[in-house]
């Protein structure tokens, strides 16, 4: 089974390249971040002609996440994270998809740091904490995947000391990170490829696309009985060479499910 996640950057001035991605690579299960796009606008026809049904949980301008399925219905469980203290922001949905139950997120960006938009951040990270535990209880497969707007480790940048007082690098968001991981989460694609920088994501400013000069903001994280089925997991760098392209490339994962 082929699982990614995407922050498509505007669903609808994108869905050409989603569509044509989706062909290409036909993922089982895709979770999508910054729809921008309100609940009545998302294209939902569109993806079904494509062969993939959906759930969503739409914004108006900014926001917004969804989960696809390729041939079978995804089962809603959540719209919106437990507690969020801005529940008007749409961050999160849940799914149940052949017998996995998937969790997309679009954590707060926090710049700038100090401020409302950093406190918010760290509000939303530690309601995402307490739930994280909560799905680990429910021992059952589980996904959690999507731009969590964190640069994990310093090999996840392109240059530590640059991203220092930014609000994806400071020690708490790291730390909240890493809490994550010490519940029992596994981080895909560092468990795959622990020791290669990998970056799902290079700013449209200063030529970064250019000079690789990229970040890691897309995680999947996985339940100890789906990280034990981990096989492979990458990231399609050549999305982001394309015209009019996302700032951020797909990061998939594949697992063996039997």
């Amino acid at each position: 089974m082929r699982i990614a996640t995407y922050n498509i950057n505007g669903i609808n001035g994108r869905l050409e390249t989603l569509l044509a991605w989706l062909a290409e690579t036909q993922p089982d299960i895709v979770c999508l971040q910054e729809l921008k796009a309100p609940q009545a606008k998302f294209p939902e026809k569109q993806l079904a002609k494509a062969g993939y049904a959906s759930v969503w949980h739409g914004q108006s301008r900014w926001n917004g996440v969804a989960i696809l399925s390729r041939g079978s219905e995804p089962v809603l469980t959540r719209r919106g994270l437990p507690r969020d203290p801005d529940p008007s922001q749409s961050r999160y949905i849940e799914a149940a998809v052949n017998d996995l139950l998937v969790g997309c997120l679009y954590a707060p960006n926090g710049n700038p740091a100090p401020g409302p938009k950093w406190d918010y951040k760290l509000k939303w990270l530690k309601q995402l904490t307490a739930h994280s535990k909560q799905l680990l209880a429910l021992n059952v497969p589980v996904i959690l995947a999507g731009d969590y707007n964190i640069i994990p480790t310093e090999r996840d940048v392109y240059n530590p000391d640059r991203w220092g007082d930014d609000a994806l690098f400071l020690p708490e968001v790291r730390k909240a990170y890493a809490s994550l991981l010490k519940q029992g989460w596994c981080d895909a694609l560092s468990a795959i490829q622990p020791d290669k920088p990998t970056y799902t994501f290079w700013d449209y400013l200063r030529h970064a696309w250019e000079r690789n000069a990229g970040l890691r903001l897309d995680h999947l994280l996985l339940s100890p009985d789906l990280a034990a089925r981990l096989k492979d997991a990458g990231v399609d760098r050549n999305m982001r060479a394309q015209t009019k392209a996302s700032d951020h490339a797909p990061v998939w994962i594949v697992l063996d499910i039997k």
